[in-house]
């Protein structure tokens, strides 16, 4: 049979040409361009079999049995434990604690059988030093410091290994490609020869991967569609959480979290995430603020701290960490058109504590009640939580699972919420309700709390 003419391929994003380019419209790098051979024409798929559809209501429906890995948190983001056949990839900065998460995972269960871990970027001694550091030094955790695939596949093949574990598949390279390790096309070659080891022979394949300085997995986009989950391991710098969330997720949620800390003896769970983020709070200083937040199936509350303060400079600063910058912004116009504050003379700046992160919009009436407090230099009540979108007429919106927010926040000691108008009091959940229809109300509300 024929074969396609060669092709050139981005080796930085896999956007692919006819002809050599200079630099890659697609990704915008200079020289990244390699020839790639082309597809076979005409050829049938090597073990292509006609298969007969059926309709959908003879489909049959079973549920996956899950094998637990022993780490709770894990078990949860990946929605009951890792189904057989399925490939999960774990993407994080590097020194975030991939590495250290998947090696306890190994150790933490010694009946689940036999675990195979590669281990691509780092000898076996180095791998080695870790384990008796963290005490995961197990009998039924096989070693392979291994860069080819090939070699990994075999020893999964010849072993049956219980769980293999691939750290990480960016350093990983097959022989059949001639290319760099790393590049888009070995990554896409690696990823389809463990994909396929893990749906003809069964054992689950977790892979490690890495992210760029923009936060993106590594390698091509097709990496992230082969695979069945995708977990987001972040955190690090100065603070000691870490946070694994999925942001894909065949076989159950898509919107888990889980928080962990890291200490000497490696990531410890954090069984109850709100009373930790809580902890340092201090009572009576303005400009501080809680919110009820939901991470996936989690509640959480999270302390926003704002300072306003008056600016020198022409372009006053707004200064975020943890929370959305536009959204700032946009929450900063509103007060001013919706509720008559003046920031066009401050410097803002607005800090979730504890290095979490939080997209919800449910988080907008705490991060306005923390402005509005800075501003005017006067605490908010220590039993106040908040919780409530903002909309751009200055109007307070209802967000989902409002009883768990509540239940939630009386938990951890909150005698009262404020929430959006809508929110029906529910007789579960012991906390007195102050209703917000806007802005307005929330700023009259705050000057009848100081009074």
């Amino acid at each position: 049979m024929g074969r396609d003419a060669a092709v050139f391929e981005c080796t930085a994003c896999g956007q692919r040409s006819q002809k050599w380019l200079g630099r890659c419209p697609g990704c915008g790098g200079w020289n990244t361009f390699e020839q790639v051979p082309g597809e076979p024409r005409g050829a049938p798929r090597a073990g292509a079999a006609a298969a007969e559809p059926v309709a959908l209501s003879a489909a049959g429906l079973t549920d996956a049995p899950r094998v637990a890995t022993g780490i709770a948190g894990l078990d949860r983001v990946l929605g009951g434990g890792l189904v057989p056949g399925s490939v999960v990839l774990v993407a994080g900065e590097p020194g975030v604690g991939k590495s250290t998460l998947l090696l306890q995972a190994a150790a933490r269960r010694p009946d689940l059988g036999r675990v195979l871990y590669v281990s691509a970027e780092e000898s076996a001694h180095q791998v080695a030093l870790r384990a008796h550091r963290l005490g995961c030094v197990q009998d039924g955790v096989l070693l392979l410091a291994e860069p080819s695939v090939e070699a990994a596949v075999a020893a999964a093949r010849r072993l049956r290994p219980a769980l293999v574990i691939v750290d990480s598949v960016q350093t990983m390279y097959s022989e059949r490609v001639p290319a760099v390790a790393g590049s888009v096309t070995q990554v896409r070659e690696v990823a389809g020869q463990l994909l396929e080891l893990a749906k003809r022979d069964g054992p689950p394949v977790i892979l490690v991967g890495h992210v760029t300085k923009e936060g993106l997995v590594a390698g091509p986009k097709a990496l992230e569609h082969l695979v069945d989950a995708v977990l987001e391991f972040s955190g690090g710098g100065n603070h000691p959480h870490r946070i694994l969330r999925s942001t894909k997720n065949r076989f159950g949620s898509a919107m888990e979290l889980a928080l962990f800390a890291m200490t000497d003896a490696g990531l410890e769970e954090i069984v109850s995430p709100s009373a930790v983020l809580l902890a340092d709070r201090r009572p009576g200083a303005p400009g501080s603020s809680v919110a009820v937040v939901i991470e996936g199936s989690t509640p959480l509350l999270v302390e926003v701290q704002a300072l306003v303060s008056r600016s020198g400079l022409a372009n006053p600063r707004r200064v975020v960490q943890g929370v959305d910058a536009g959204r700032l912004a946009l929450l900063l116009a509103v007060l001013e058109k919706r509720a008559g504050g003046r920031f066009g003379d401050r410097d803002v700046f607005v800090n979730l504590v504890g290095g979490v992160t939080v997209e919800e919009p449910a988080l907008d009436v705490a991060v306005a009640a923390a402005v509005i407090s800075s501003a005017a230099d006067r605490p908010l009540p220590d039993d106040l939580a908040f919780f409530g979108e903002v909309g751009l007429l200055g109007e307070i919106r209802a967000v989902g699972r409002a009883s768990e927010r509540l239940r939630e926040a009386r938990a951890l000691g909150f005698a009262r919420c404020a929430v959006p108008a809508s929110v029906q009091p529910t007789g579960d959940a012991d906390i007195a309700l102050l209703p917000l229809a806007d802005v307005r109300e929330l700023g009259r509300l705050l000057q009848a709390l100081e009074s």
